[in-house]
């Protein structure tokens, strides 16, 4: 029915333009639930068919046919993705791809996500290049248990009229389990992972679509006939309004969304859906019909395959667009790519006939396993990304009271009476987040220095919440709120000729200080952050050792979907977070110093990912290996400077 291909289509390019930034489209994502209430509608229309035509159900059949129509082209993507990404994607950005790719051929991809804590709506680096296959696991999971249970009903009652009954009642019984499951397990924004990506909440969605298909189309008499249509009409209206609100409105980070979003979402799409299959001749399926929106339908697998890895290639930085002219050229490359992949690789392997599939079913067997041989040697090839502690990821919310006042940070100061012995090496302590883990980290030993590592990472200076990050809001963790502890301890134990303090990046980030949203450059933060660094040089040369404040480099961890910057990676916010550390220098003349590692790595005023031939960030924030290594003579040269 094209109708059924027109519905896919809205929901595709509902889903393209949440992920392509489009302002009006903030509940876009829930296009997917309209693609999970037709799969559940027609495969459970085919099961009952087949049991209607032949008396049974072929499950391996069906199992068959699922799998010549999703894995093919699921393969070739992933193969694009695992060649191709480490040429188009920083490396960081590439962490877990491997285990993602795996994940997707076997379709367990959204509990992986579940396991690995992954938040579609509160991402805090470039979102994985294989998340959108969480859907894909669902659908899959479905086609192999729904069958099963229907199959085994079907052939346990006497009569189409008590099968029916009983799927009905499962499937209602099954969309109010799954509505249950979403209630007890949402507590706030930290179980939303766990309830956007499970198999069980998403049920619903699924479970509604094959109530649509039990329900019997029985044929009235022409009163009543034209009093159902009538309402059907109506609630199709209704549903129709609902979904345009919704997918337009919709705040996936809002907990209340679940279960009572996704279960809105899903019954009216199965209200449009039981208009256009009940009345095929009505307003609803002529203008589901249309033929660009049938169009898309038919390719709507394939767009939603490749629209996601195609989006995060084709970026702002590359083409240099961004809004609706970037929106366009990503929908047009995708479009492309998935009229291809139908033509080439989609239809030919669904259409082939079944007798030429049964007698070359070894050789095709043989090239699937050569196919998944290859796709795991891809995946194989995958550089692993930076190795970062999970603590890089955003911090938990935050519940300890700050640290003590400035007086009690103090440390008795004993600088008069120190003294270094010449040719020993110089004692350093770097404190800061995750930038300066990297830097300390991945930096060769030494003999001429001495580094004691005092970072902890997705920590900053700043200590007020909430902050936003990526568009979402996160609070600071109860670990940073101790930093002046942690560099007093430091400066105790270990007695440094110098200290670096690399801070910045979480100083750059939207905050809420004193009740109100604001950032570097607004006179009340810009106290607050001059007096928290005051704070950490006074700790820092307690015992005499030279302060050095590292300047912050340009960042570019990732692009608004509509190709723009995150208010985090303004060039703006960086400099006059860095004319706050030259301020603070000044006025600790002596004592304080600039190491000016922002000139270092982007050495023309702009971020670049290159310096002297050499890679120097592997993620748009964080150094690389080769990029510390090529610091280091640098580096060491002004860690000594200050000790003498």
């Amino acid at each position: 029915m094209r109708a059924l291909d027109g519905l896919r289509g809205l929901a595709v390019a509902a889903v393209l333009a949440y992920h392509g930034g489009i302002p009006w489209a903030s509940g876009g994502f829930l296009g997917v639930d309209a693609f999970l209430v037709l799969s559940g509608y027609l495969i459970t229309t085919l099961l009952l068919t087949e049991w209607a035509r032949t008396g049974g159900i072929a499950l391996g059949s069906f199992w068959a046919r699922r799998m010549r129509r999703l894995l093919p082209a699921l393969t070739a993507m992933l193969l694009v993705v695992c060649v191709l990404g480490p040429h188009l994607m920083p490396a960081g950005d590439l962490a877990g791809t491997r285990g993602d790719a795996l994940a997707a051929l076997a379709y367990v991809a959204n509990w992986r996500m579940i396991f690995h804590g992954t938040d579609y709506f509160a991402q805090t680096a470039a979102p994985p290049l294989l998340q959108h296959t969480w859907s894909l696991g669902i659908e899959e999971q479905f086609y192999l248990l729904w069958p099963l249970l229907a199959a085994g009903v079907l052939r346990a009652c006497r009569s189409r009229g008590a099968a029916t009954r009983v799927l009905l009642l499962l499937t209602a019984g099954g969309v109010l389990a799954s509505a249950a499951v979403c209630l007890a397990l949402i507590r706030g924004p930290a179980g939303l992972p766990r309830v956007y990506f499970g198999s069980d909440t998403r049920a619903l969605a699924l479970l509604l679509g094959c109530a649509v298909a039990v329900l019997p189309a029985r044929s009235p008499a022409s009163t009543a006939r034209g009093a159902r249509q009538r309402i059907l009409a109506g609630t199709a209206a209704l549903g129709a309004v609902a979904l345009g609100w919704l997918w337009s409105h919709a705040d996936g980070a809002d907990p209340r969304l679940y279960p009572a979003g996704l279960l809105a979402g899903s019954l009216a799409t199965a209200a449009v859906l039981t208009h256009t299959i009940r009345a095929p001749a009505s307003v609803t399926a002529r203008l589901l019909s249309l033929p660009p929106l049938a169009a898309l339908g038919r390719i709507s697998y394939g767009v939603y395959l490749w629209h996601w890895p195609l989006f995060a290639w084709i970026d702002a930085e590359r083409t240099g667009l961004r809004g609706a002219a970037l929106f366009g050229v990503r929908v047009v490359v995708t479009l492309v790519v998935a009229v291809v992949s139908f033509v080439a690789i989609e239809r030919p392997v669904q259409r082939g006939h079944p007798r030429f599939l049964r007698r070359r079913a070894p050789a095709l067997a043989a090239t699937a396993t050569c196919m998944a041989a290859v796709a795991a040697t891809a995946v194989a090839a995958l550089p692993p990304g930076p190795r970062l502690t999970p603590s890089t990821t955003a911090p938990a919310e935050a519940t300890a009271p700050a640290e003590p006042g400035h007086r009690s940070d103090q440390v008795p100061d004993r600088s008069a009476g120190r003294h270094r012995r010449a040719g020993t090496p110089v004692s350093a302590v770097i404190m800061g987040d995750s930038i300066a883990w990297t830097l300390v980290n991945y930096l060769p030993p030494t003999p001429d220095v001495t580094l004691h590592d005092s970072t902890r990472q997705g920590c900053g200076l700043a200590l007020d919440s909430p902050y936003r990050y990526f568009g979402a809001e996160h609070r600071v963790s109860r670990e940073c709120r101790h930093w002046p502890s942690d560099l007093r301890q430091a400066v105790t134990r270990h007695d440094p000729d110098t200290v670096v303090l690399l801070f910045g990046r979480w100083e750059t980030m939207d905050r809420v200080h004193d009740g109100r949203w604001t950032h570097t450059g607004e006179k009340a933060f810009d106290a607050y952050l001059l007096a928290q660094l005051d704070r950490a040089v006074g700790i820092a040369s307690a015992h005499g050792a030279k302060v050095l404040l590292a300047t912050e480099p340009y960042n570019h961890r990732g692009e608004r979907p509509d190709g723009g910057v995150w208010p985090e990676d303004q060039p703006q916010r960086v400099d006059h977070w860095n004319q706050l550390l030259r301020q603070v220098a000044g006025r600790h003349r002596g004592t304080a110093d600039i190491l000016d590692l922002g000139r270092r790595l982007c050495p023309h005023g702009a971020f670049t990912w290159q310096v002297d031939g050499v890679q120097v960030r592997s993620d748009g924030v964080h150094l690389t290996p080769e990029g510390a290594r090529w610091l280091r003579p640098w580096l060491v040269s002004r860690i000594e400077a200050a000790a003498h």
